[in-house]
């Protein structure tokens, strides 16, 4: 099942007569990204930002980080975490801001679907076991054969999104879920 958000539009952001985005439009835009910018929280509170892939399934946004890595050990003391997408262009496109919590997956069914969606999506293939990723063959061969290291996965189920849209207007828009 779908969940709608209450959409609002920030008129004292957005261009006279701008309109709200719709949620569906935004979530086809999550669902299409390639590259998301994912910002955790450091034990000292200082923000960590990078780039990474993610899928969209079920509502949510699902990431994986090795889990040596800075941002698993961010989420293991703070779960909060900000995820956007968009381009970089100023006269058109989508930005899109979601906020939630990052929650590991361990379940194996839900595993094997974001495994598969991240071989439809990026053609990077994962293993499936003791609740983690393994991976078996990323988006790049790699010379010295394939990795044996554990990855985490994680879903972003949004509580909060923004999408700053852009064309013959701008508007702001904010989703509430």
């Amino acid at each position: 099942m779908v969940r709608e958000p209450v959409t609002e539009l920030h008129p004292e952001f957005s261009s006279p007569g701008a309109t709200a985005t719709d949620w569906a439009e935004a979530r086809e835009h999550l669902e299409r990204a390639e590259i998301y910018w994912v910002t955790t929280v450091r034990p000292d509170g200082r923000p960590h930002v990078t780039p990474l892939v993610a899928a969209w399934l079920d509502d949510a946004l699902f990431f994986s980080t090795g889990e040596s890595e800075r941002k698993a050990k961010n989420l293991a003391g703070n779960p909060h975490v900000v995820m956007t997408t968009g381009c970089n262009a100023f006269r058109e496109g989508l930005d899109l801001v979601v906020e939630g919590e990052a929650t590991r997956v361990s379940d194996e069914a839900t595993l094997r679907r974001v495994a598969d969606a991240f071989v439809s999506k990026y053609d990077w293939h994962f293993d499936v076991r003791d609740g983690a990723f393994y991976e078996a063959r990323g988006p790049v061969p790699r010379e010295e054969g394939p990795s044996e290291s554990r990855v985490l996965v994680y879903r972003v189920t949004p509580s909060k999104a923004f999408g700053y849209g852009r064309g013959e207007s701008f508007s702001a828009t904010r989703w509430r879920f």
